[in-house]
C-alpha cells in the first residue's frame, strides 16, 4: 500500500461517500471508485459496504483505517522533523527560574544560547515562587529542587547539574566563636536565615533539613539568629562579614570557599535535594528549540562549573 492509498481509505470513511471523498481529495469521483476497487482487489478484502445512501467501512476496512491513521501520522512527524533539521530553529521560549541562580548562572547560559540561535526569542521570569507552568504559559523552569505531589505527575523533570547546600561561616566568625562540633551546638549559635523560595510543603525557614553526606542519615535542626532576609545575597554578605553561620548552595558560594572568605562548618552534613532541575509541563513531543535548549544547558552546567570556574556575572560594587 502507498501513502495515497492510506489517504484514500480515510477520506472515504470520514466523508461517508465516494463523491464527497473525491471532493476532499480534489479528484474526479470515477478516480476514487477505480482506485478503491483496485485496492480491494489487491488486498482480497472488501473494505467498504456501498449503498445508494451511504458508504461504511467493513471490519477489515476499519482495521485498515486505524492503521492508516497511525502510519500517516508517522509520515507527517517524520517530514516535520526533517524540515526542522533543515531549517534554522525559530520561536519563543518562556522560562521561569529562581532569582539568584537565574541571574548568576542561567542568564549568561541563555545569552550564549540565543547568540547561537538568533531567531529564537527567550523570555525569562525570575521569581521566588515556582509558577504553574502550564496555566501560566511557560515552556519550562530551571529550579533548585524536584517537584513532588500533583505537579510531579503532570510535569517532566530532568537534572541539569548536581548541587549541594552546605553550612559555612567566615574565618572571622570561627576565630571569635569557635567551630561548632555538633548539630546540638549549631542550634545555640547565631545562624543567618534566608527567607526565600518557600516550598509547597510549607517548610519552615528556621528548620534546616540536613543529612549526613556519607550515609544519608537525616537530621532536622531548629536554628536561631538575630539576622534574616529574603535576599540570599544579603545573607551571604552578612556571613562573609562574620555575623553568623549560613546554609547556602555551592553555586552561590563556591568562589568564596575557594578564596578562603568562607569555610565549611560541620562538613559531614549537607542539605539534600538541592540539584538544578529542568521542569516542564508534559507534552508528547517537545519543539526542537526546547530540545536544543536542554542540550545547551546540560553542556553549560556539566560538572557543576561553579566548583571550578568563577561566576560569569557578579554585580560591581556601587559607590
Amino acid at each position: 500500500m502507498e501513502r495515497s492509498d492510506l489517504e484514500l481509505v480515510l477520506a472515504v470513511r470520514d466523508q461517508g461517500s465516494l463523491s464527497a471523498a473525491a471532493l476532499s481529495l480534489d479528484v474526479a469521483p470515477p478516480v476514487v471508485t477505480k482506485r478503491l476497487a483496485a485496492l480491494e482487489a489487491r488486498l482480497g478484502q472488501r473494505l467498504f459496504q456501498r449503498t445508494t445512501r451511504r458508504v461504511s467501512p467493513t471490519a477489515e476496512g476499519e482495521t485498515v483505517c486505524e492503521r492508516a491513521q497511525v502510519l500517516l501520522r508517522g509520515f507527517s512527524e517524520l517530514e516535520s522533523e526533517l524540515q526542522e533539521r533543515k531549517s534554522e530553529p525559530t520561536g519563543l521560549i518562556r522560562l521561569a527560574a529562581t532569582l539568584g541562580f537565574g541571574r548568576l548562572w542561567l542568564g549568561p547560559a541563555l545569552a550564549s544560547f540565543q547568540e547561537r540561535y538568533p531567531r529564537i526569542e527567550i523570555q525569562l521570569q525570575l521569581s521566588e515562587q515556582l509558577p504553574d507552568l502550564a496555566a501560566d504559559g511557560f515552556d519550562g523552569a530551571i529550579w533548585l529542587w524536584q517537584v513532588e505531589g500533583r505537579q510531579a505527575a503532570q510535569w517532566v523533570s530532568r537534572r541539569l547539574a548536581r548541587n549541594q547546600r552546605v553550612l559555612v561561616a567566615s574565618p572571622r566568625y570561627i576565630r571569635q566563636h569557635g567551630m561548632p562540633a555538633s548539630l546540638d551546638e549549631l542550634q545555640q549559635r547565631a545562624c543567618l536565615i534566608v527567607r526565600e523560595n518557600r516550598s509547597a510543603s510549607g517548610q519552615r525557614f528556621d528548620v534546616w533539613p540536613l543529612q549526613k553526606e556519607r550515609d544519608k542519615t537525616p537530621a532536622r535542626v531548629r536554628v536561631q539568629g538575630p539576622l534574616s532576609s529574603n535576599s540570599g545575597e544579603l545573607v551571604r554578605d552578612w556571613c562573609i562579614a562574620g555575623r553568623g553561620i549560613m546554609l547556602r548552595s555551592l553555586w552561590d558560594i563556591a568562589p568564596q570557599l575557594a578564596s578562603g572568605d568562607l569555610v565549611r562548618v560541620l562538613p559531614a552534613y549537607v542539605m539534600p535535594d538541592a540539584d538544578v532541575h529542568w521542569l516542564a509541563p508534559y507534552r508528547a513531543d517537545s519543539p526542537r528549540r526546547i530540545r536544543l535548549l536542554i542540550d545547551h544547558l546540560l553542556a553549560q552546567f556539566q560538572g557543576a562549573p561553579w566548583k571550578t570556574k568563577p561566576a560569569p556575572l557578579r554585580a560591581a560594587p556601587q559607590g
